[in-house]
């Protein structure tokens, strides 16, 4: 039964070297290694970026999402190729939670923590119930008319704290201003995975220039590289523990379904590269993702997700084994073991994190209307539109709800209210199409929308 759980990922013999490597398949292990190691790159960007953004150890970060693939790979008995990174959906909460700075580590970060594994927790569950009754009733649920404009809020509710983050003086607000602009450059003129990697070049270059800056030129603040040759090569990271509070656990639980909507996306992505039919395997990939992330949580890591960027390199690769996720999962918890990689990281100036945050914060907000886009949302309907502006504006102005001693903030109010609107809309347009009084356009004021 066991030997029938996982795949047997033969190698194929006598096949054009251009055709695809399916997921139950492998290349010789030395090709196996080194593609391994490229999607460690292609993950890497996001995943330090993501933690440095809401406080995190990056050791810990890196050390987890590692685990966390490997936890995957085991639920999801290694049918579905992905690897599980930082994700960027937990950080308006976070920061929401912990009234995070943006430089440094998060003094508040056992309040996260907690919120993170009731998410886990959440999201968790949601992947029993996938398991039991199928992901039909999710796509009822929760809409792309809902979805999107959730994403979109978490990246506006941060658009104040990006824009406080560069504002502290003139020498930080114009290099973040050139962090934006380095970025930008390696997003519109390179290619392939290249483009994929576009923060971590991007920060790469913004820093090697904030270098020449200010260690070379004695302008701004200089960075100090003593911290990293003082560092160990091998070490334990700094764990930390959660603590809970209704507060960030009402804040963080809204997450899980925005996760759910995410992973069943790349669950349909991955199938349709590969060819495979892997609805039936949605289930497990959320309860996978979900026990990931509460793992992560407790230990001070951040919540986790399948990445689009690691589907990206299989898309150009044609590689789809995975295996070669295992090996990846197996670098980056070396990496995490070592203390002078995170001192590196932490070296990263707080006027380049800035321009990141910048850069990132808008991205999410486009990427929630990029799922309207690419689902055709209907803008022309009045309930999509009522909806839809409702969830922004609840979100983005952080509307605030407190009872029975609970505080629900504006993201949770955002989904939960747009998942009832929507519910509510789709009601009354059942009933609309029953016969009705007539009534006149210029008396509906909704029609004018």
């Amino acid at each position: 039964m066991l030997r029938d759980y996982f795949p047997h990922w033969d190698v194929p013999v006598n096949r054009h070297p251009d055709q695809p490597i399916a997921p139950d398949e492998r290349l010789p292990w030395g090709q196996t290694i080194a593609m391994g190691m490229q999607h460690v790159v292609a993950m890497f960007g996001a995943t330090v970026i993501a933690p440095l953004i809401m406080g995190f150890d990056p050791n810990v970060a890196i050390l987890m999402s590692g685990v966390g693939t490997l936890l995957f790979f085991v639920i999801v008995g290694g049918r579905v190729p992905s690897y599980l990174g930082s994700s960027f959906a937990f950080i308006g909460s976070v920061v929401a939670v912990t009234g995070y700075a943006g430089h440094g580590i998060n003094p508040s970060l056992p309040v996260a923590l907690g919120g993170i594994i009731v998410c886990g927790i959440l999201y968790s569950l949601i992947g029993l119930l996938v398991m039991a009754v199928g992901t039909r009733w999710i796509e009822r649920v929760m809409p792309p008319v809902v979805t999107g404009a959730v994403v979109s809020v978490l990246g506006l509710n941060l658009a104040g704290v990006a824009v406080k983050g560069i504002s502290t003086n003139l020498f930080d607000g114009l290099f973040a201003l050139v962090t934006i602009v380095l970025i930008t450059a390696v997003a519109v003129r390179a290619k392939g995975l290249s483009q994929r990697l576009m923060l971590l070049l991007g920060v790469f270059a913004a820093y090697v220039l904030y270098a020449i800056v200010t260690n070379g030129l004695g302008f701004g603040r200089q960075i100090d590289f003593s911290v990293v040759a003082n560092a160990a090569w091998i070490g334990l990271p700094k764990f930390s523990s959660p603590t809970f509070s209704s507060h960030a656990a009402l804040m963080m639980a809204p997450i899980a379904i925005i996760l759910v909507a995410e992973n069943l996306g790349h669950v349909k992505a991955v199938g349709a590269i590969t060819g495979r039919n892997l609805d039936g395997y949605a289930g497990r990939a959320f309860l996978g993702d979900g026990l990931a992330t509460m793992l992560s949580g407790a230990v001070g890591g951040t919540g986790v997700t399948t990445y689009a960027e690691n589907i990206g390199v299989m898309a150009v690769t044609k590689i789809y084994s995975s295996l070669t996720f295992v090996v990846a999962a197996l670098v980056a918890i070396l990496l995490g073991f070592s203390p002078k990689f995170g001192a590196l990281i932490l070296t990263i100036p707080a006027a380049i994190m800035g321009g990141v945050s910048v850069v990132v914060f808008g991205l999410i907000a486009v990427a929630g209307v990029r799922i309207w886009i690419n689902h055709h949302v209907d803008l022309s309907s009045n309930s999509n539109l009522i909806v839809g502006a409702t969830i922004f504006i609840l979100g983005t102005g952080d509307f605030t709800l407190k009872f029975f001693g609970f505080s629900l903030g504006g993201i949770g109010t955002a989904t939960f209210g747009g998942i009832a609107l929507h519910a509510i809309a789709c009601a009354l347009t059942r009933e609309k199409t029953e016969p009705v009084a007539e009534v006149h356009p210029d008396e509906h004021v909704i029609h004018s929308l």
